[in-house]
């Protein structure tokens, strides 16, 4: 890992023209953990335009961070270059070709995410353009290539890397295609925590027509799972939905209809909100597992704790903002999927915003060249807002 300015390319033209870098960045087929190229032209723009830009790899992922301005940043943007395969055909156009049609930008990840990092970028473009220097508040980017994937060495480590650095800033934006339908209507102010159970419980296999020589697992299983599944986690908070237990596989691998089998396995998911933790949920799980099948192995996996960034100052800052450029309120919303804010919320105030997601990960993703620039036009708030 090594700091450097990087030096202006030919490409650093791209920072002014949102829809021009979400072409450039669309066709690095950065299929995670692949990079394809996308960090080092995300660098190359960045550094055109003043931003001094650090390579902070960890084990093949590949991250970014810059920034510009002086003292601690007040404002940083966090994102992903990386994306998900474009799947086994479908697609009206190369997945990796950004194809314009119509006003209309197709590939792989101009949804998710690499629109809402081009829009930022032009954003900041922008303001450094209008003001003749960098901000005198700094201002930062945090861009990783492991959010699609395993997030092991992505966010996490680059959050520890700036917390040594003293870099963690006042405010982080997450860029995620959080809005629904119309550009500006959410906000993300807290995500959901995500915990999987994968049980295994042991019985004794014999014949179905003499069960007290047997010791069916499958009962077992049954009265655990209806004994999780039936049970009220809790009926909600203010901000955020009940938490919900769903099973998702069930499985014993037996091809006989007259035998009892000697094993049965279970998985499930539970996203929780903020009235649990992993540490209680995991109690709760091994204590009904020890209730009903007492031969069992139980494994436990959490993907991130629930967040909430309570509304205050920095949350009316950033929809002001929006609402001064868009003319629409966002909705404070918790709701859908996991993402790289979980990890960001250990250190500072975060919330995400950004495209309408209706097509992200889907065949043909796309995204309306009109809407990139709103995007950027409202970024520029944003940054007014929290660096001006």
């Amino acid at each position: 890992m090594t700091d450097a300015a990087r030096p202006a390319g030919n490409r650093a033209w791209l920072a002014r023209d949102p829809a021009a870098l979400t072409a450039a960045l669309v066709r690095c087929p950065s299929v995670t953990p692949e990079d394809g190229g996308a960090q080092t032209l995300l660098a190359e723009v960045l550094g055109g335009l003043g931003f001094t830009c650090t390579d902070v790899t960890f084990g093949q992922v590949r991250n970014l961070y810059a920034r510009i301005g002086p003292g601690r940043p007040a404002l940083c943007f966090a994102g992903h270059t990386d994306v998900v395969p474009p799947g086994n055909g479908g697609w009206s156009a190369d997945p990796f070709g950004a194809e314009l049609r119509d006003g209309i930008l197709y590939g792989r990840g101009a949804v998710d995410m690499k629109g809402n990092i081009a829009a930022f970028v032009a954003a900041v473009a922008g303001w450094l353009d209008h003001h003749g220097g960098a901000p005198p508040a700094a201002l930062s980017f945090l861009i990783t290539g492991d959010e699609e994937g395993e997030a092991v060495d992505g966010t996490v480590k680059v959050l520890e890397w700036m917390e040594e650095r003293q870099e963690i800033p006042g405010f982080c934006l997450v860029g995620e295609p959080t809005s629904v339908s119309r550009l500006g209507d959410t906000v993300k102010i807290g995500r959901r925590g995500s915990l999987t159970g994968r049980i295994t419980v042991e019985g004794t296999q014999g014949h179905a027509a003499y069960p007290q020589r047997a010791d069916n697992p499958t009962h077992r299983l049954v009265a655990l799972l209806a004994a999780l599944t039936t049970h009220e986690l809790d009926r909600g908070t203010e901000w955020f939905e009940p938490s919900s237990l769903q099973v998702t596989t069930i499985d014993v691998g037996n091809p006989a209809s007259n035998v009892i089998p000697g094993r049965a396995s279970a998985t499930w998911n539970i996203r929780f909100n903020d009235r649990h933790t992993e540490a209680s949920l995991s109690a709760w799980l091994h204590e009904q597992a020890a209730r009903h099948a007492p031969r069992h192995a139980l494994d436990i996996s959490c993907s991130g704790e629930a967040f909430l960034t309570e509304p205050g100052e920095a949350v009316e800052t950033l929809s002001a903002a929006i609402e001064a450029t868009t003319g629409i309120r966002p909705k404070l919303d918790t709701g859908g999927g996991t993402s790289d804010a979980r990890f960001v919320a250990r250190y500072c105030p975060v919330a995400e915003f950004g495209l309408v997601g209706t097509t992200m990960h889907k065949v043909d993703e796309r995204v309306p060249v009109a809407e990139l620039g709103d995007l950027a036009h409202v970024y520029r708030g944003v940054i007014d807002a929290f660096c001006g």
